[in-house]
């Protein structure tokens, strides 16, 4: 970042200082590059010292930027870096010419300096030093041609190396500072991005394939592949799409993004029709306050759909359960894989029968629901809401009753509703209410993938059970009473491995708020934890 920015800005001072020292705006870019080595006499105008401050400023910052790269090449573990990626004969050409650019850069223009006096508030005095200690005279020469020479050896090396992204990345950082954003297609702005990575390596030590000995499919490997048209699908739609690489980006790329860009265009060629999905119209009382909609992986876990109807009868919200019968999926797990076209039918079936509710709020159980719904629906006049967004504004309002457990619990950010939709204060602001959250390590942006993502079709079970042992490894380490997750997904993915209980916020709640109806009401239900034991 500051290697491509610094030199972008020593490239448009250094233009404009030319322009303005030879009067004209047509000045070749030789002259502006050189310029010490052409501009023999010191600068007498104040813009003339300002901008000669300026480049000497900027190549100092530069400069640190190449030291701390050259620091990091040979210390990758000062940096926390456990894993790199490995250098190419261009690669290392490239890297070579590159770490020699600037460091000429600035012995040229020292040693000129130190015989014409045209340096600034830093060359100035390195150049006087230079000429105290050495023949500049004989030197000036064969380092602007060292540093000519390097500059040329870059540009060579450029376009079959990894450092490509350099110049793309400027560009990259403007465009994304304009709101430009991935689209689901292969696009210009997508391929900037693709060639803005430059293989650094630092994603790879968040990536919890390795724990399953997966050492070829992170997100770095996956863009040079696109970037080499080599890209395979094992390659492709071996990854869980957790996000977790992706806040480890030193340039900020859109990394899940750009993967399932790649999955519509290799895909495209087998979208389903659905042509037997009927129309939306449905019969809905005009007193519905609330559409829930459970989703698909909470239908293969009943106890939180339980919980919820209890939360809904408690609080007296008017409902509409709009997938308790048969319906159409959300969508999202076919987008996870490229099925975009297919995945649209379905949110246009959807689509039509939330807007023909009539309904104000949509509350969904699933973060793979949410993501979608929130994202790709463009609902008007729809308040979307994840079930713990909801519950904790139920409390809010005081339409729950709040009992706090005698329970210490770590909650476990789902990756779609976390890392994928911002929602990390909401599920603990509810938590600490009703029960003790313990603060762990990996949790927020840090959080484990549970390993049972739909996005990944190419994983081994047996794969996906180390990652998930991994993880809750960790925390059992903690000592908590209850794992507690806002996914049905991941409960049920947790649930597998019998040592540690796994529950659902909603579950939590439920329990909390029948367990205070039982100190009012003898009538009411005897909820406990027992009961919502996994289904």
């Amino acid at each position: 970042m500051s290697l491509a920015f610094g030199w972008f800005l020593l490239i448009v001072v250094g233009h404009i200082e030319a322009c303005i020292h030879y009067q004209t705006f047509n000045v070749p870019a030789y002259k502006a590059i050189f310029m010490r080595y052409f501009m023999t006499q010191p600068a007498i105008t104040l813009s003339g010292k300002i901008l000669a401050a300026c480049m000497d400023l900027l190549l100092l910052f530069v400069l640190s930027g190449v030291a701390l790269a050259y620091y990091k090449r040979l210390n990758s573990r000062m940096f926390g870096m456990k894993k790199t990626t490995q250098l190419k004969t261009g690669d290392r050409v490239a890297l070579t010419a590159l770490w020699l650019i600037f460091p000429l850069r600035f012995l040229a223009e020292s040693v000129s300096a130190g015989i014409h006096h045209n340096g600034s508030i830093i060359s100035q005095p390195a150049g006087q030093l230079l000429s105290s200690i050495l023949p500049v005279q004989s030197l000036e020469m064969p380092l602007w041609w060292a540093y000519s020479g390097a500059l040329g050896l870059f540009f060579f090396a450029l376009p079959v190396s990894r450092y490509m992204h350099i110049p793309v990345e400027v560009v990259m950082i403007f465009l994304r500072n304009y709101g430009i954003k991935v689209q689901k297609r292969i696009d210009g702005y997508s391929r900037i991005q693709i060639y803005s990575c430059s293989r650094c390596g630092i994603c790879l030590d968040s990536c919890q394939m390795t724990h399953a000995a997966i050492k070829d499919t992170q997100s770095v490997y996956a863009l040079k592949h696109i970037r080499n048209r080599k890209i395979t699908d094992e390659k492709l739609f071996n990854c869980m799409l957790c996000g977790r690489c992706q806040p480890d980006c030193p340039v900020g790329l859109e990394l899940n993004s750009l993967r399932m860009t790649q999955r519509i265009e290799s895909t495209k060629e087998y979208n389903s029709s659905y042509e037997y999905l009927k129309n939306g119209k449905v019969d809905v009382s005009p007193q519905t306050e609330v559409i829930y909609f459970a989703g698909c992986m909470t239908h293969l876990t009943p106890a939180i759909i339980k919980s919820m109807k209890e939360i809904f009868a408690v609080a007296s919200v008017k409902y509409w359960f709009m997938d308790e019968d048969k319906t159409a999926c959300c969508g999202r797990p076919l987008m996870q894989i490229g099925q975009y076209k297919a995945a649209q039918k379905l949110i246009d079936h959807n689509r039509e029968r939330i807007l023909a509710s009539g309904a104000k709020k949509l509350v969904v159980s699933c973060p793979i629901c949410y993501k979608v719904f929130k994202e790709d629906y463009a609902i008007p006049g729809i308040t979307v809401q994840h079930h713990s967004e909801y519950l904790l504004n139920l409390m809010t309002d005081k339409r729950l009753p709040v009992n706090k457990l005698p329970l210490r619990v770590i909650y476990h950010d789902p990756c779609e509703l976390g890392r994928g939709s911002g929602i990390y204060h909401q599920p603990r602001l509810l938590l600490d209410e009703y029960t003790e959250v313990i603060p762990i390590k990996n949790e927020k942006e840090a959080a484990f993938c549970c390993g049972g993502s739909l996005a990944n079709i190419k994983i081994k079970m047996t794969e996906r059970s180390q990652i998930r042992n991994k993880a809750l490894d960790e925390y059992r380490n903690y000592n908590p009473d209850i794992l507690v997750t806002a996914c049905p997904l991941c409960k049920k993915t947790f649930a597998q491995s019998p040592n540690l209980p796994v529950h659902d916020i909603a579950e939590i709640v439920c329990m909390s708020i029948t367990k205070s109806l039982d100190f009012s009401n003898e009538t009411a239900l005897d909820f406990s934890l027992k009961d919502v034991a996994i289904k």
